[in-house]
Order: structure tokens, then C-alpha cells, then sequence
């Protein structure tokens, strides 16, 4: 496989990283956004519409720009290296695919044209309080009464879902019909938002009667879809937290280089050395899987896809734990603090972490494939 990127991905690069560094280059300016109503910079998101990020994973007929899987992880990357707390990976990717995978053709021009634009936020309403990470919804539940669809129930924790215009809800079907998609306006349900361990912001979301508007054909098990796109929202989650990943190591190095105890350097010492090689090996690790489990999706295999997306989840899942540790650890007393990247840093990590899989969770599953073995017995 051929890892590096073309021209026009480098420009993408190049195009998203000055956009955000304008921004968030210093950590302080996302403290500032992240402590003020929605929880991101509105402007921003208007301006990565105009530059066609917002509409990179969709299709010309939809509104969007018909770009690949390595161009949504290239920006994902971008929005992780700063830390951005734009809802890129929730709106976009995870609720927009939704959209996107399930919806008829009339929906997805409507929906994902003004998602594309700016105009509207989506958030994905998927997660039951205390489920894990299952693509069956046990949360909500759908009712049909003479063609009209209601929702009941609870899904927490809804990433972005406090910004959100409009939620899209899986939701049990009746009679054991399997699991299905609504749209849901963000006014006819409760919404009670709060702050995560990085202060990015999630919602518990409350349906209660809640009209709904089935999202492609009503009754249809969708369970399939939900898992395929769970999974491409995982891989590309992996990129975003490479990108947090890639700053933590140079910022440590950096730090290695600059602070002096003693009166020399910290990189003097030959064991700080070493545990900051180390720290590059896991970046390394994660970032060919990264790669790879991307190239995946363009072949669109969903059992490929779901098998990348456990063992990128579980490569991403030990690396970010080892450097994060360490970059708080070689940073001293100030790596714990708000104030500075790289312990937010290491909190997005385990959001994400918690939001979308942790490394059991993906080993599991993995392990859960080793069918097509025959026993061997011991000699």
C-alpha cells in the first residue's frame, strides 16, 4: 500500500491545519470557546462549509464534495493535532452518515445539502445510558399509531447533541422489529447538556411522545447500517486521536528539549531519552494502523470494516493510553492542569475512548472472530 499523500490531499492539509491554527493555535483560545455557549467556534464552522470540509463525506448529488476516506481522516487529524472542539466526528461523520447510509433520496439532498452548508447541526442519538457500544438501541423506543412515528426513552451520552438542530435516533422498532433511524427535531425532545472530561460538551437527550420521521423505509431493520457506520465513525475517531497523539509526542520533546533541571536540559538525561523513544514507537504503531484501517473503507467490505476498526480501536486504544501517561509524566505537575494541551489532550483521548470503544471492548470482539481455525490438539 502506498501511504503518502497526493498533492491535492496535501493541500487539504495544509488548507484545514492553517484554518484551525488560525484558531486554536494557542490552547488558550479553545479554552476560551469550550467555557462559552455552543461549546465551539460557530464562525469557524462556518468557514469549514465554505471550504467544503463539511461536505467531504457525501456525494455531489447530496450537496456535498464526493471526497474519500483519507481525505475525512487528513481533516479529523487536523481537528485532534489542536484540539478543536468543533463536533466534526459526531455532526459530520457519525450523524451525517447515518443520514447518508439509511435515508431516501429526498432526505439525504435535504438533510446533508444544509448539514454540507452550515445551515444545520445533526447530532447522532445512539447511545443508551450505560450500554456499550451496541448498534441495537435498548434506550428508545418507536411506536407507530396510524402512520405517525413517536419516540420514547432516554440516549446518553449524545456528543454534540446540545448544538444540535436536529437528532438522528436509533430506536427499537415494535415487536421486536430490530432497530431503526428517525429524525427528531431537537425542540420536541429534552435536552440537558454538560460538559465531558476534556469540556467539549455532550447531552442527555429525553424523547417523551416525540414526533418522529422515519428515515428510509419505516419498520426496517437497519441494524446492519448502524454497525457499518459505527465502525467507519471509529477508524475515523482513530485519526482524530492520532492527531492529538502526533502533538503530545512533539510537545514533549520539545519540553525535553527547553526545560533545564540541574542546569542542563532534561534531554541530558539518558532514561528521559529512552522513555520518550518509546513514546515515538506507540505514535509509530498507531499511526500505520491508522493508515491502513482508513484504506479499508474504500473497499467497502463492511466485515473489513469491522475488523479494522477493532484492531485500529485497539492499537489506538493502548497508544494513546502509554503516551498520554507519559507526556503528563515528563511534563511534571503542569500536565494535569486545564491550562495546558497536554492534559486536555489525554482526556479527549479517553472521550473518545469511552464514546466509541475502549481496547477491551475491541479485543473482545476481535477474539470473538477466531472461528475459522481448526483445533489443533497438543502433542
Amino acid at each position: 500500500m502506498d501511504f503518502t499523500y497526493d498533492d491535492e490531499q496535501q493541500a487539504l492539509r495544509e488548507a484545514v491545519r492553517g484554518l484551525l491554527n488560525g484558531a486554536y493555535a494557542d490552547h488558550e483560545a479553545r479554552r476560551r470557546t469550550v467555557a462559552e455557549e455552543p461549546g465551539f467556534d460557530r464562525a469557524l464552522w462556518g468557514r469549514l462549509a465554505e471550504m467544503g470540509v463539511l461536505g467531504l463525506p457525501f456525494s455531489e448529488a447530496d450537496g456535498g464534495v464526493g471526497a474519500g476516506p483519507v481525505e475525512i481522516g487528513i481533516v479529523c487529524q487536523e481537528l485532534g493535532r489542536v484540539l478543536a472542539p468543533e463536533p466534526y466526528l459526531a455532526t459530520v461523520v457519525h450523524a451525517g452518515g447515518l443520514v447518508a447510509a439509511v435515508g431516501t433520496p429526498e432526505q439525504k439532498a435535504d438533510l446533508l445539502g444544509r448539514l454540507s452548508s452550515g445551515e444545520i447541526v445533526l447530532a447522532a442519538a445512539d447511545t443508551s445510558p450505560g450500554g456499550r457500544w451496541a448498534s441495537r438501541a435498548d434506550g428508545v423506543r418507536a411506536t407507530v399509531s396510524g402512520g405517525d412515528w413517536t419516540l420514547d426513552g432516554v440516549a446518553d451520552p449524545v456528543v454534540g447533541g446540545e448544538s444540535a438542530d436536529h437528532l438522528v435516533v436509533t430506536a427499537a422498532l415494535p415487536d421486536d422489529g430490530g432497530t431503526g433511524v428517525f429524525l427528531v427535531a431537537a425542540s420536541a425532545a429534552t435536552v440537558t447538556g454538560y460538559a465531558t472530561a476534556d469540556l467539549t460538551r455532550a447531552a442527555s437527550v429525553t424523547f417523551d411522545g416525540s414526533a418522529a420521521t422515519p428515515l428510509g423505509e419505516p419498520g426496517r431493520d437497519l441494524s446492519a447500517s448502524i454497525a457499518t457506520i459505527s465502525d467507519l465513525t471509529r477508524i475515523m475517531g482513530a485519526n482524530q486521536a492520532l492527531g492529538v497523539m502526533q502533538s503530545q509526542v512533539r510537545a514533549t520533546t520539545d519540553y525535553l528539549k527547553s526545560r533545564k533541571q540541574f542546569g542542563v536540559t532534561l534531554n541530558t538525561f539518558q532514561a528521559l531519552n529512552f522513555r520518550a523513544a518509546d513514546m515515538y514507537v506507540s505514535l509509530e504503531l498507531a499511526t500505520s494502523l491508522v493508515d491502513w484501517a482508513t484504506m479499508t473503507i474504500a473497499g467497502g467490505d463492511p466485515e473489513a470494516v469491522a475488523d479494522a476498526a477493532d484492531r485500529v480501536g485497539l492499537q489506538v486504544s493502548r497508544s494513546g493510553r502509554h503516551i498520554g501517561q507519559e507526556a503528563i509524566q515528563l511534563h511534571g505537575g503542569i500536565g494535569m492542569t486545564a491550562e495546558y494541551a497536554v492534559g486536555v489532550g489525554t482526556a479527549h483521548l479517553t472521550v473518545l475512548e469511552q464514546w466509541l470503544g475502549n481496547g477491551s471492548h475491541h479485543l473482545t470482539r476481535l477474539a470473538a472472530r477466531v472461528d475459522d481455525h481448526e483445533l489443533v490438539e497438543a502433542l
